[in-house]
């Protein structure tokens, strides 16, 4: 048995405030509006999906003609007498013969459109008929098997646009159905802004959110909400009125049919009927602060820049932003927003300019807005942004810009294996109070497993007690539905009918639950440390590799650092070259080894120049198979960058990054230099990156403390990433009377490799039980692998009393 280590709270020594630490992120990937949280069942309701959104794309996407009986039709879309000039396509169903119906059909999305038994359904469309006005139009959820579940009957009575709508209440539940609508007669029916809503939405919103999805939200019990992105923020053109444009927040609020479809840039169709009014309300649905994150006018996927001299209308829309949010209805956007139906302002405490942006025209553009937004609401905290790196030259470089322009807080953004996140869990130790708070707006670990979670706790627990340096933080990205993944790990899977949450969803229930509101002291004593071996040298194999480009190799040594003993290759130069026309003739050659090495500190030198391609190549080095090893990409991600990347079991973390870009036809002089973990990178001799490899070096616990100010109640949590249980005692330091109980809820008992899924939802959750400690302490086995949090229940009057009977 292992000796007792000792947790001792200082319940009356209050630290940083807590404040809104704990949030989430929502972004319109992984069909998480349309398909998803927005609880539209039609897909490509008003017939405006396009090549642009995505090359499988038409007008006619998830429609299909019906023709029953010996009925015929033909089936077109137009746009030459529109409902909506936003949205000039609609459908066209010309009658040849009616037999036992024409029409169309929807089929929703994943497996269909989905009913359930006894539930309403709100059906409505926009509509026009040339002739048979008597003629009924048959609105019909069916079966695969033609079996009808709901149905109601509309009179298109009119040859102008009309909007028409309809209640269907299921009589079976079938989540594979298709919304068929048929007619007889003769002529045109044309059809636009085909919907089907449950009935029953997250507090009975109109155009509303999926309820199971949104509770789910809500359970998290969030400080804030990021909104709306992400990368979809800034990737587009420039001009508003393009379907292609970047997300622009005026384009979203309004009637749902004058709000134009766009381009999303996860290659699929957004119809922004889930909004900026949308969010706004819904984060005070679930009690969440809103954070929307608007562009700053450049666009670094595709060097889109507007113009310092054409950047006030950009400026403006921010500006408007906020008072659409805080003015109140005597102001344009306050009027605009009571307008819609909610004359109290909604308050606005955050606004985030830029979203990974990388390079100085964006920066350049920031200071206009956050002198711009400070002088006309000073109160406002504006969030700057670092890229999507953890270290490197663009992240310095953001940092640098929020420290000279006085930002409130700096949007940092990383996705890494769950050995960085435990090497690097410390991260914030060492950040300055008096500089701008760290936003962790994107972070995750690579999967949704048990010991991802785990990790993943750890982590937050320095999140936590680094609360003087770190002032928001969520877990990205939120929701996925299965059936069109862009992105994982997420927090929140879903099909069309179903929705669970993973183990890290559960993990960021339990820090948001029990977040409190000011850290305590805490300290651990006397737990036994797992045994650590001295951080090993970074040796292995070494290889040059390159896809989809042709590079020519050079002079290639491999220099022993501390003896000077040098490595020269034979058989140089060499091409790499892996072009299309390459594979195509399966000539393709993507890499060259260059054997291995276990020396402790080397220069690895070569001389390299593109011939052709989009990108440039790679270094492999302290590799032992393909999923361990270090790489050194230049001319990475659009040939823009120099990074570092780790590979730890296949999962990746970048450790550095700054720009960099392979000019074709122009030779480079490159040198890798590795001293211990230590990494540095060199083209023509100039310093690019330099990081170091950092092995975890596993703590016997992580542990935080902090208090409730609403209860009362001291809160402590412990989380043992160790495979052994560890012995412990709290203590809980200056706590005036001895705890009524101490409530515990604990996740444990689990495989690293375990997952919730939609067979078994709820295999990992957390559980509860009570502790009736005698006195101010208590011992307490932490279990292997295991979260553990205690709230300690400030004693009432009435429960002495009891005792005292």
């Amino acid at each position: 048995m292992n000796e007792r280590g000792t947790l001792k709270v200082f319940t009356q020594e209050r630290g940083a405030e807590l404040g809104d630490l704990f949030g989430i992120f929502f972004e319109d990937l992984n069909h998480a509006a349309d398909g998803g949280l927005y609880a539209e069942l039609v897909q490509n309701r008003s017939f405006e999906f396009d090549p642009i959104d995505h090359s499988d794309y038409h007008a006619l996407t998830a429609w299909g003609k019906v023709e029953r009986g010996k009925g015929s039709a033909e089936l077109t879309v137009e746009e030459s007498a529109p409902f909506s000039e936003r949205n000039k396509h609609y459908a066209v169903i010309e009658i040849l013969s009616e037999g036992d119906g024409v029409g169309i059909l929807n089929q929703g999305f994943n497996s269909g459109i989905p009913v359930k038994e006894g539930e309403a359904y709100m059906f409505s469309f926009y509509a026009r008929r040339d002739s048979s006005f008597d003629v009924p139009v048959r609105i019909a959820v069916e079966g695969l098997d033609g079996i009808v579940h709901a149905a109601a009957e509309i009179a298109v009575c009119s040859d102008e646009w009309t909007k028409y709508e309809a209640v269907m209440t299921a009589k079976a539940t079938d989540y594979s159905s298709r919304l068929v609508i048929v007619t007889k007669g003769s002529g045109k029916l044309y059809l636009d802004m085909v919907s089907l809503f449950p009935a029953k939405t997250f507090r009975d919103r109109p155009n509303g959110m999926r309820e199971d999805i949104a509770a789910m939200i809500a359970e998290l019990k969030p400080k804030f909400m990021r909104f709306p992105g992400g990368c979809l923020v800034h990737d587009g053109s420039l001009n508003a009125d393009e379907r292609n444009s970047m997300y622009r927040w005026k384009n979203t609020i309004g009637d749902i049919e004058q709000r134009p479809a766009r381009r999303n840039n996860w290659r699929y169709n957004q119809t922004l009927g889930l909004g900026y009014y949308e969010y706004f309300l819904f984060c005070e649905d679930i009690g969440a602060k809103p954070i929307p994150i608007l562009t700053a006018g450049y666009d670094p996927h595709h060097k889109r820049i507007v113009p310092l001299d054409e950047l006030q209308p950009w400026i403006d829309d921010a500006l408007d932003l906020i008072e659409f949010a805080c003015g109140d209805s005597s102001t344009e956007w306050g009027g605009i927003r009571a307008g819609l139906g909610h004359p109290e302002p909604f308050g606005l405490e955050y606004i985030g300019i830029g979203n990974e942006e990388v390079g100085e025209p964006f920066f350049e553009r920031y200071a206009y807005f956050h002198r711009a937004i400070k002088e006309k609401y000073p109160a406002i905290k504006i969030i700057n942004s670092s890229g999507p790196f953890a270290a490197g030259g663009e992240y310095e470089r953001g940092w640098n810009s929020a420290r000279e322009n006085r930002s409130d807080l700096v949007d940092e953004h990383y996705y890494q294996s769950p050995e960085w996140f435990l090497a690097n869990y410390n991260r914030y130790d060492h950040f300055k109070v008096d500089e701008p708070k760290v936003f962790l707006g994107e972070y995750a670990s690579w999967g949704n497993t048990y010991y991802n979670a785990l990790v993943e706790a750890a982590f937050m627990t320095g999140l936590e007690k680094n609360a003087h340096a770190v002032g928001l933080a969520c877990y990205a990205p939120m929701l996925c539905n299965v059936d069109y993944v862009n992105w994982k790990p997420d927090m929140i899977w879903f099909n069309n009918h179903e929705v669970y949450g993973t183990v890290n969803y559960y993990v960021q229930q339990l820090f948001m639950h029990h977040q409190g509101d000011h850290l305590l002291k805490i300290e651990a004593r006397g737990f036994e440390r797992p045994h650590a071996e001295p951080a090993a040298s970074i040796t292995g194999k070494l290889t040059l590799c390159t896809d989809l480009c042709s590079i020519q190799f050079r002079d290639v040594r491999l220099i022993n650092d501390e003896t000077g003993e040098i490595k020269c290759f034979e058989g140089l130069p060499e091409v790499l070259s892996d072009m299309q026309e390459d594979r195509l003739n399966g000539t393709a050659k993507r890499s060259m080894e260059l054997g291995e090495t276990d020396w402790d500190s080397y220069t690895l030198r070569f001389k390299a120049k593109k011939i052709s391609g989009p990108k440039g190549f790679d270094v492999c080095f302290g590799k032992s198979d393909d999923k361990n090893q270090l790489i050194w990409e230049v001319g990475g991600w659009q040939n823009q960058d120099s990074m570092v990347v780790s590979k730890v079991d296949g999962r990746g973390s970048c450790l550095t990054q700054s720009l960099f870009t392979v000019e074709t036809g122009i030779e480079y002089d490159f040198a890798l230099e590795v001293s211990g973990r230590r990494i540095r990178t060199y083209v023509d001799g100039v310093l690019i990156n330099d990081t170091e490899d950092k092995l975890p070096v596993i703590e016997a616990v992580y542990y935080s403390a902090s208090s409730d100010r609403s209860t009362g109640d001291v809160i402590v949590k412990v989380v043992n990433v160790q495979e052994q249980s560890a012995a412990g005692q709290v203590v809980l330091e200056d706590l005036p009377k001895t705890p009524s109980m101490v409530e515990v809820i604990e996740l444990s008992g689990y495989g690293l490799d375990e997952e919730n899924d939609f067979e078994s939802p709820k295999r990992i959750v957390p559980k509860r039980k009570e502790l009736h400690p005698e006195a101010n302490s208590f011992f307490y086995d932490f279990p292997g692998h295991s979260v553990t949090i205690f709230r300690v229940k400030k004693v009432l009057k009435q429960d002495r009393g009891r005792r005292n009977h």
